[in-house]
């Protein structure tokens, strides 16, 4: 099962870099489009669009399949080892970007959020190439301190508010970019059809309004997973640590959208300065500090 599992695990890293791929095509051949979405020549225009809608479509099916490859190798995994499959870095990396693709899916099919499909792609397959040859591990038993409900409700939240941090983040790089081409006034090709920068930044906003909460439980849960499994509730770990700045970063970005002088750019720095915290936390951390947390292993 542990064989099969990777075996998935490598396909769905092939498959989204094929939907990758689809997704760049996608936007390549919306360079003739203009901001306004008018052409010379309307048939020229029309072949454009159809064009661009063809390679989205592809895109956001090979994502699917996808999905279902990562979501087999996860399960798999899982009756391997006959526990829940996120014991250690490598299969909290394969979670987290199991929910990100999930959540992008349901963005793009049921919201017409299909933007989001390149940098998610992009993410999806990084994430899943270093997971399957640099971050893999052998499925091995939980350590006694893993075994408590909490370990699953911990996670599963960390995977979840994780994966929303990071769609968040990209919607931030890309508002950064478009309100740059919009000061300039050369929004065309595919950014032409990003939603403008003010629906960005709410996009942004909201996104990180939902996972906030679910990182603020994370954090929680893991005070009371602490005290069942090491006697006291908090105790300054590295990753502890760690994921009270990232904590702290995403306050500051939710307050700095309610002040003046802080929304906008500055925000959506402090967005993406979240994201880098997030993921040093769940990577830099165990790759570079020892704590009781280094039980995870890479």
């Amino acid at each position: 099962m542990g064989y099969y599992s990777f075996l998935a695990m490598v396909t769905s890293a092939v498959i989204y870099l094929v939907a990758f791929a689809a997704f760049s095509a996608e936007w390549a051949s919306a360079r003739n489009l203009d901001a306004g979405g008018h052409e010379p020549d309307a048939a020229r225009e029309s072949a454009d669009r159809l064009r661009v809608d063809k390679y989205g479509r592809i895109g956001l099916a090979l994502t699917c399949v996808g999905l279902l490859s990562h979501v087999a190798g996860v399960v798999l995994r899982g009756v391997a080892g006959r526990r829940a499959p996120w014991g250690n870095m490598y299969e909290f990396v394969t979670v987290s970007l199991a929910f990100a693709a999930a959540a992008m899916l349901v963005l793009a099919m049921r919201r017409g959020q299909r933007w989001l499909g390149l940098p998610t792609t992009l993410l999806l397959t990084i994430g899943q190439g270093l997971a399957v040859t640099v971050f893999y591990v052998d499925v091995a038993p939980l350590v006694p301190a893993l075994h408590s409900v909490w370990f699953v409700v911990h996670i599963v939240a960390a995977c979840a508010s994780g994966a929303m941090f990071n769609l968040g983040a990209i919607a931030s790089v890309l508002y950064l970019i478009r309100t740059r081409a919009e000061a300039r006034g050369g929004v065309r090709g595919y950014l032409a059809r990003v939603p403008d920068s003010r629906a960005l930044d709410r996009f942004a906003y909201r996104v990180h309004a939902f996972a906030f909460p679910l990182w603020t439980f994370t954090i929680a849960a893991g005070s009371i997973w602490a005290e069942y499994a090491w006697g006291r509730y908090w105790g300054w770990d590295p990753k502890e640590t760690c994921s009270l700045v990232t904590w702290v970063v995403y306050a500051a970005y939710l307050h700095a959208r309610a002040t003046a002088g802080w929304q906008g750019r500055p925000a959506a720095w402090l967005a993406v300065v979240g994201v880098v915290s997030f993921w040093f936390n769940f990577v830099g951390i165990n790759l570079l500090v020892s704590g009781l947390h280094s039980y995870a292993g890479i």
